[in-house]
């Protein structure tokens, strides 16, 4: 089987090489395409929707790698560029549904209280003086918390609130407050893990210890090999589920208690840091899924139909 997939991203680096590679494996050729360059042009007989290099026929397939910033308009013609390749049957992966309730934290935490499955106490607010009652009566109580961005990955803008005078600097992002109880891990130091899904299936998992209580690879937190914890694959499983992921990167912390506690979802996760500590090749495993359970399987319905 032979075809063409799109690499939505703007910074194709080592995480598109690698995928490059593995789809070549599967006789698919990959090109890389920012959404910045695609574009609707709704006349008869044309396709819809515009992707450079692909104005004679859409591609087999999209992998979404980076979903661009940009003003409200921007981000939402990103979105629904994606919308309409999946309502034109072209497979995405993850798509544009998932990236929009992974990528808002406030529908995370909503979706994950929802489906029962442990997560930080969270509040999601406009108003100042209530967003500052809410950090008092925690500190009050014993708590820290952390505020963030709703927007935002890699740690960019998160900020911990230990005392009464952190309250000063306390700032809404773009008009909303993310306030969310900050847990403390158990054992020494600081660490979380990181745990890979693919189609409701653990394929990977490590432990990142953090210099400080940011425990992100990207700022610097160290990765270690573990060997999975049947509840701790469990719960990843289900958060994916909850969001309706075809993969995702969970971040799992156990607090002091022993609990697990899902932090975050990552719908673009990066897995560079997991590889150096585990033997396995996660774009393969990524570009497997998406072509046999996404492309061949459609080609399969297709045929038949048509039998």
């Amino acid at each position: 089987m032979s075809g063409r997939i799109v690499i939505f991203t703007d910074d194709p680096g080592w995480h598109g090489k690698e995928l490059t590679q593995a789809f070549a494996k599967l006789g698919f050729s990959s090109s890389f395409v920012s959404l910045t360059e695609c574009k609707f042009n709704i006349q008869p007989s044309l396709s819809p929707v515009i992707i450079p290099g692909f104005e004679q026929a859409l591609p087999d397939a999209v992998f979404v790698r980076g979903v661009p910033g940009g003003s409200l308009e921007e981000v939402v013609l990103y979105l629904d560029i994606l919308h309409a390749l999946k309502l034109l049957n072209i497979p995405v992966y993850n798509d544009g549904h998932v990236i929009e309730r992974s990528v808002d934290k406030a529908m995370t935490s909503f979706l994950l209280h929802q489906a029962d499955l442990p997560t930080p106490l969270t509040w999601v607010l406009r108003n100042r003086a209530d967003a500052i009652k809410i950090a008092e009566d925690e500190l009050k109580k014993g708590h820290y918390l952390i505020t963030k961005p709703l927007f935002g990955s890699q740690g960019e803008g998160i900020r911990r609130i230990e005392k009464m005078t952190d309250l000063f600097w306390l700032a809404a992002s773009n008009g909303v407050y993310y306030l969310q109880r900050f847990v403390h891990c158990a054992g020494e130091g600081f660490s979380d893990y990181r745990v890979f899904v693919i189609n409701n299936r653990t394929v990977a998992i490590m432990r990142r210890r953090g210099k400080s209580w940011l425990n992100n690879v990207a700022r610097g937190a160290s990765c270690e090999a573990i060997d999975l914890d049947p509840a701790i694959a469990d719960i990843a499983v289900q958060a994916t589920k909850a969001l309706s992921m075809d993969y995702a990167g969970v971040d799992i912390i156990q607090d002091r208690e022993g609990q697990y506690t899902v932090i975050e979802v990552n719908s673009i996760p990066a897995w560079k840091g997991l590889e150096s500590v585990v033997n396995t090749s996660i774009a393969t495993l990524l570009a497997e899924d998406l072509v046999n359970r996404h492309i061949k399987c459609v080609s399969h319905e297709t045929i038949a139909a048509v039998s």
